[in-house]
This record gives C-alpha cells, sequence and structure tokens, in this order.
C-alpha cells in the first residue's frame, strides 16, 4: 500500500499520519516531524505522488491528483523546480527546502588565480582607426611586430602564419587599452571615438571593456572568443604567441561577459558553456556593472556524497543551493548575480539546475573566482554530474 497523504484544502497543508508510512518518510528525509504527524512540503508530496504512488485525500474523503496539488500552492516555475527536485531525489541524493537555511556552512568553493601585472610598452605607436570594422591598424612593421611578440597586443601578419603579411591589426579592445595605457595615438580618431563606434555596434561595450581591462592590467593575455562561442579567451601570465619549436599555444579559458543589465535566454547561455567545454576550456563568467537591488528566489538545500555514502541532514551539512531553470526561460545577470551572492553568504556553492523540454536535468557547478587585485568576482561554471 503506497503512502497516504492528507490534504487540508483550506490551509494547503499536506500531511502524514500512517506509522508505517511516517516512519518511511523519516528514514528518507522527508518533511518536518511533529507528535508522530509529517508536515510536507510540496515537491515532497509531488514527488511521493509520482513516485511512491501516494494517494491524497481531504478529510471528507475527496481525491487530490497531482495536478490539483501542484495548482494548489503559489511558486515560480512549479514544473521545473518539481523536475529539478524529482532528478536529485531519483539519484538517491537528499534536498530539503531552501527554508531550512541556517547560518553559514563554510563550504564554499573558491578557485584562486595567479596575477601579475602589466609593464606599458616603451614604443612610439600611431595607427589609423576604421570605424565600420572596428579595427586599428598599424603599418609600422618594427613596431607593430614587437607589440605582438613582446606583449602579445594586435595580431602580427596572419593568425597562426604571422610571416603573412607586414600589418598589426588591433581590435576594439585592444586600440581603448593601448590608448589609455601604452601611449597610442590615433593618425584619424581618438579615445572618445573608438568608445562611440564600439558602443554603437554593442551598447555594453564599456562592460565588456572593463572585463578586458581588468585581465589584461594583471598580465593576463585576452584574445576574441569569436571561434568558441564567448567573448574572450584567456591566456595566463607570461604567455607568448611565439612558436616553441612549431607548437602553438592554446588557450584553457574562455570568458564570458553577462553584464547585470542584460538577459539570455537558459538554452543559448548552457550552449556557451557546453561548446566551451567541448574544446576542454575552463568556462569563466564575468557579470561586470553596478548591483542593484534584486529579487533571486533559490529553491533547494542539497545534500551529497561523501566518502562512498550520502550525505544527510542528520549527520551531515548541506554542500549546494540548487537554483532551478528552465530551458525556455531567460535569465538576468542582476538576477544570477544575486543568487551567487547567496550562496557565498551561505558558505554553500551554487549548482544551477537546468530542466529541458524532455523534464531532463543538466547540471552546471558555479565557483568563485579570486583574482588577486580586481574589484570584480568572476566565475568557473563547470558542468557537473552529480
Amino acid at each position: 500500500m503506497g503512502v497516504q497523504l492528507e490534504f487540508e484544502p483550506k490551509t494547503k497543508v499536506i500531511t502524514v499520519s500512517q506509522p508505517e508510512s511516517v516512519s518511511s518518510l523519516v528514514r528518507g528525509y522527508y518533511g518536518i516531524m511533529h507528535r508522530g504527524v509529517i508536515t510536507l512540503f510540496p515537491d515532497e508530496a509531488l514527488y511521493l505522488m509520482d513516485i511512491r504512488n501516494a494517494r491524497c485525500y481531504d478529510s471528507s474523503g475527496n481525491e487530490y491528483k497531482f495536478n490539483d496539488i501542484a495548482d494548489s500552492y503559489k511558486a515560480r516555475k512549479k514544473m521545473a523546480r518539481y523536475f529539478t527536485y524529482k532528478d536529485w531525489r531519483d539519484r538517491g541524493l537528499i534536498a530539503r527546502p531552501i527554508e531550512e537555511s541556517v547560518g553559514n556552512y563554510g563550504r564554499s568553493a573558491v578557485k584562486r588565480y595567479p596575477s601579475g601585472s602589466f609593464e606599458a610598452p616603451k614604443y612610439v605607436l600611431q595607427g589609423m582607426f576604421y570605424p565600420d570594422d572596428l579595427y586599428t591598424v598599424i603599418d609600422d612593421e618594427e613596431v607593430g611586430r614587437k607589440l605582438y611578440h613582446d606583449y602579445w597586443l594586435g595580431q602580427f601578419g596572419s593568425y597562426k602564419a604571422e610571416h603573412r603579411g607586414r600589418l598589426s591589426k588591433l581590435d576594439a579592445y585592444e586600440t581603448l587599452f593601448m590608448i589609455r595605457h601604452c601611449g597610442l595615438s590615433l593618425k584619424n580618431s581618438n579615445e572618445a571615438r573608438v568608445i562611440k563606434e564600439a558602443t554603437k555596434r554593442r551598447k555594453d561595450f564599456p562592460l565588456m571593456y572593463e572585463v578586458y581591462e581588468d585581465w589584461r592590467l594583471r598580465g593576463f593575455v585576452l584574445k576574441t572568443g569569436f571561434k568558441f562561442g564567448t567573448h574572450f579567451r584567456l591566456y595566463f601570465p607570461g604567455a607568448s604567441p611565439v612558436r616553441d619549436q612549431d607548437e602553438w599555444i592554446h588557450s584553457k579559458h574562455v570568458i564570458h561577459v553577462f553584464p547585470r543589465s542584460s538577459k539570455m535566454l537558459i538554452s543559448e547561455w548552457a550552449r556557451a558553456i557546453r561548446v566551451a567545454h567541448s574544446v576542454k576550456k575552463t568556462f569563466i563568467l564575468a557579470i561586470p556593472g553596478k548591483g542593484k537591488v534584486a529579487k533571486a528566489e533559490l529553491d533547494f538545500l542539497l545534500f551529497h556524497r561523501n566518502k562512498g555514502g550520502i550525505e544527510n541532514p542528520k549527520e551531515g551539512k548541506p554542500k549546494y543551493f540548487m537554483l532551478s531553470l528552465s530551458e525556455e526561460e531567460y535569465i538576468g545577470g542582476e538576477e544570477l548575480a544575486k543568487a551567487i551572492e547567496m550562496a557565498k553568504d551561505a558558505g554553500l556553492e551554487l549548482l544551477l539546475a537546468i530542466a529541458d523540454r524532455e523534464s531532463g536535468v543538466t547540471y552546471y557547478h558555479v565557483k568563485r573566482i579570486v583574482l588577486p587585485g580586481s574589484k570584480y568576482e568572476y566565475y568557473e561554471i563547470e558542468w557537473e554530474q552529480p
């Protein structure tokens, strides 16, 4: 016989009082028990009805089906939330309501990156800016070659074939950076016009540039991430484009800039992460811009595995907060930043759980990056198989 749920339509409270069912649910860490009666949270009740053949009745004997219970309570993205909960439980892992979160659990994941410094070149630099293309061209062969070899600024000759050409090409980010830090002058333009023309094409260019400059000033090299579906590919301090025994240096990280004021379809956002992982690159998320008062609703406390066993509320601490999302929704930079901040304050790691149109769930693990000297925060996002 399955679990029998008792539903109170006026209060929306769902309880279980049968001793055998209560004992089973306590062992599975469902609900809250008080004086021999378990009060269930809505997603727990839905799971029991879906998976464990639970039946739900009110005191008058009226039966309530899955949709009746789901429709009776208020929650955002009910089905995305339920299917992510179900997937976690189906893996034999424990998920508890976010309301049970207390204090700081001290389980945040932090990645520490090295930090160098940028030493500005001491060349006489002059170039021509092409606003329609957002390129600057330096036609001084000697200077262009030195910039490329010594600082990996611009592209001398052709990509991976520097002997094919005598020009040095700078993109808009490199152009602005070199105007501000390397004494570059333009024959036909200036800093203000470069910003104006670039912002016409990409309204968030100033924020994109902030990220570019932040890493560049710490000795990192940023180049276009176009081939990998992201904004920049990243090389650590000391990287050089000069080939050693005909071996090309490949980037191992990419950066995607997600301003707080922007929104992105979840499926597109996840696709960028997948592309990065498919070419074995670490996906770094940057969320620039001033923080605002934002509302973020995390969904569950998640317990994971520990030394071959399963963590549980009685003997351990939760490891993750879960943010449940659906393939077809948009997420805002401010919303995501707030969710990450909430996880950080609770000393937990954040899992983004995305339910697709077939109710399959894909998980992404968010880890905070510490970049010494930076006023911004960055995050590694990795595909996770719980």
